[in-house]
């Protein structure tokens, strides 16, 4: 960088520079910084490198052995809701409700565990538990309300909480009773877990299953299953220097560096977008680049990581331009009569 120091006058010019030497100093400043252009080092290979992505995804072959295989028939659950009936036998017949242990507790017979059977299994255990005092019984079992297809739903969806369901559903069921994703623009929703008890956990790409509908990752959930739908795009990436509004900027999986400049307004007059930093501090490295050459790829070409740093360094004939910026009109006269008795001599 060229730096003029002290301010031009008029007595001042004609004693130490004059317009000749000032000429001078211009063009030799714009030599040492077309110099300095041709020098830079080619850009680190790690920037062209594609981003990781967040989290890794499970595999499909993975996804098939955590796929829950759907009923034929409902299973009765902790807390289902059910009407027992006996025929003939009002005082045996009547609500009851699935217990957390799985038991419901019938007249004259007691606890009996009904939990994981289908409708036609209970009627048939409640009969055998009661023909122990009552000879010739019809019993059918009838589901009030379904309780135990429950699936808890949480993350950067639009009504999070505990669903249920009449069947086991999908992933895609579960996700568009909780409202759908957050459709926020600076959400950054690239994958989802589904928990399964205390040890079982599975990343699915929200992108190939929501954009690309590919059902093979539209698991069908089991009972108690937890989705949870983060958001990756809390770190942000920093645009510094000679740009309009310098500052840190949410990340996003898909932002390129044309983004972020975007976002920061784009460069001011100042800039040297021929000679712009990209610093990436998780690996300790650091790449000039010129914005001729990112615009030369395009959106497509350089993704940014979480944490990214992009410094848009000051052009060198930046100071020489303020200082001209803040000549008065009598020394520009001043400059113009020197130039003229100049050449008529």
């Amino acid at each position: 960088m060229i730096v003029i120091k002290g301010v031009l006058s008029p007595a001042g010019a004609s004693e130490k520079h004059g317009p000749r030497s000032f000429f001078c100093l211009l063009f030799m400043g714009t030599a040492v910084l077309a110099a300095g252009c041709q020098g830079r080092e080619p850009l680190h290979p790690e920037f062209r490198r594609p981003a990781e992505p967040p989290l890794p995804f499970t595999a499909g072959d993975a996804l098939k052995e955590f796929d829950a295989v759907p009923e034929k028939e409902y299973r009765l659950g902790e807390g289902d809701a059910v009407t027992v009936q006996v025929w003939d036998r009002p005082d045996l017949s009547g609500p009851q409700i699935v217990g957390p242990d799985g038991a419901i507790t019938l007249p004259v017979a007691g606890t009996l565990r009904v939990a994981g059977m289908t409708r036609d299994e209970a009627a048939k255990a409640i009969k055998e538990s009661l023909s122990r005092f009552y000879a010739n019984l019809t019993v059918t079992v009838r589901v009030d309300r379904y309780v135990s297809n429950r699936v808890v739903v949480l993350g950067r969806v639009n009504a999070p909480g505990v669903l249920q369901f009449d069947t086991p559903p999908t992933l895609l069921e579960a996700l568009a009773r909780a409202g759908g994703l957050a459709a926020e623009p600076n959400h950054n929703l690239t994958h989802c877990a589904v928990v399964r008890g205390r040890e079982r956990v599975a990343w699915i790409d929200l992108r190939r299953l929501m954009e690309d509908a590919d059902l093979a990752f539209n698991l069908r959930l089991k009972p108690d299953d937890l989705v949870f739908v983060p958001d990756r795009g809390d770190t942000p990436v920093y645009v510094l220097g000679e740009v309009q509004k310098p500052g840190l900027f949410r990340w996003t999986s898909d932002m390129s560096l044309l983004d972020a400049l975007a976002l920061a307004g784009g460069t001011t007059r100042d800039a040297a977008p021929s000679s712009m930093y990209l610093i990436r501090p998780s690996l300790g490295i650091q790449s000039q680049i010129s914005l001729d050459e990112v615009m030369a790829v395009g959106n497509q070409g350089l993704r940014l990581q979480k944490g990214d740093i992009l410094y848009v360094p000051t052009n060198g004939l930046a100071d020489i331009g303020y200082v001209l910026e803040k000549l008065n009109l009598y020394g520009w006269l001043f400059v113009g009569a020197t130039v003229r008795s100049s050449i008529v001599r």
